[in-house]
């Protein structure tokens, strides 16, 4: 085994700390199996071991936008070909136990027999600065959503003279500005009413805080999008957000995809057959890209809104038959398909400059 020559395929079972790794050769043989830190030190020896076990065909990786990302990087950066792997099938495991090593023998085995062939995103460009500013800015609407329901539930049981002078504000924003203005008496804190000036005058510099931070990052994330997407933001519908989930999902190596048609179905807008006896109908598909699914159907509640065109295309299908629900389905499919072409011309374009 030591002087094997051939091809080889390598496994990896990522962690946070050490990546597991198994290589196996061209008819299925284990050839050895080690671990390496999650350091460049480490991704350049496990590259360098699955080296002198022979030719890399390829290696299959677990967690490749996660606990992988930096040797994805790594092995596409040598020349490796990368293929994701989902987690092994729990027929596997009771067959041959829970075990790192096992896993990433069980990964280097379902790239070896094409079991496993989703190429990875590419995390070293403009959309993986698109997908960190999206993810704070998420993070950023959840905490201003619960600070406004902790500020509005804490006027509600507020003492009776404060809630009087805070029902002036019709909405949470307004009665946010008007707790801003607060100014409790640190001295008598421990009295009810001026304990709630504190609390409501702090959640409200709160709110400020997140809304400042929510109207910065929007100002970069429109001018990363504008500039990696520029065809796709000028359809009907289409805004910065809306735009920057497509991205996302899709990746900066659009070419991943065979066809328009895996692009939708990763979005959760491709078809499912619900027939049955003489009905024949489509479903709704629950599984893809949830985030990418509701950037879709924003984009189709709005077309159905305010494009005409939509709109005849909804009246038309009305009269076939379809309630909302199938219009709404095909729209997002069709837009899928729109955006898709698109964006692997923005991509494209990006690449070649």
């Amino acid at each position: 085994m030591a002087n094997h020559t051939g091809g080889v395929v390598g496994g990896v079972d990522a962690h946070a700390d050490k990546h597991h790794v198994a290589v196996v050769d061209l008819q299925g043989r284990l050839l050895g199996a080690t671990t390496f830190p999650t350091t460049a030190a480490g991704y350049a020896q496990l590259i360098s071991w699955l080296r002198g076990h022979g030719e890399i065909e390829r290696v299959g990786v677990e967690s490749t936008g996660a606990y992988a990302a930096g040797l994805v990087r790594a092995l596409r950066a040598g020349g490796i070909s990368v293929v994701e792997v989902n987690q092994p099938h729990r027929h596997a495991r009771q067959r041959l136990g829970k075990s790192d090593p096992i896993d990433a023998e069980l990964a280097a085995r379902a790239a070896l027999s094409r079991t496993a062939t989703a190429v990875p995103k590419q995390t070293s460009g403009i959309v993986e600065a698109i997908r960190q500013l999206q993810i704070v800015r998420t993070s950023a609407l959840k905490a201003r959503h619960a600070a406004l329901q902790q500020l509005n539930d804490l006027i509600v049981t507020a003492p009776e003279q404060l809630r009087s002078n805070l029902r002036e504000g019709r909405t949470m924003r307004a009665k946010a500005a008007l707790c801003r203005r607060l100014r409790a008496d640190i001295a008598r804190v421990h009295e009810p009413e001026q304990a709630a000036k504190l609390a409501l005058s702090s959640l409200a510099r709160r709110i400020g805080e997140l809304d400042r931070e929510i109207n910065h990052l929007d100002g970069q994330l429109e001018q990363l999008v504008r500039i990696a997407a520029p065809r796709t933001t000028q359809l009907f519908g289409v805004g910065t957000q809306g735009a920057s989930q497509l991205l996302i999902a899709a990746g900066q190596n659009i070419e991943r995809f065979r066809s328009e048609a895996a692009f939708a179905k990763i979005c959760g807008a491709a078809p499912i057959q619900a027939s049955s006896g003489r009905t024949t109908r489509h479903r709704l598909d629950p599984g893809g890209d949830r985030q990418a699914n509701r950037a879709l159907h924003m984009i189709a509640v709005c077309r159905l809104r305010y494009c005409p065109r939509t709109q005849a295309y909804a009246a038309k299908r009305t009269r076939d038959g379809l309630n909302k629900r199938e219009i709404l389905r095909c729209l997002k499919r069709y837009i899928a398909r729109e955006t898709f072409h698109t964006l692997q011309a923005d991509l494209g374009a990006l690449t070649s400059t």
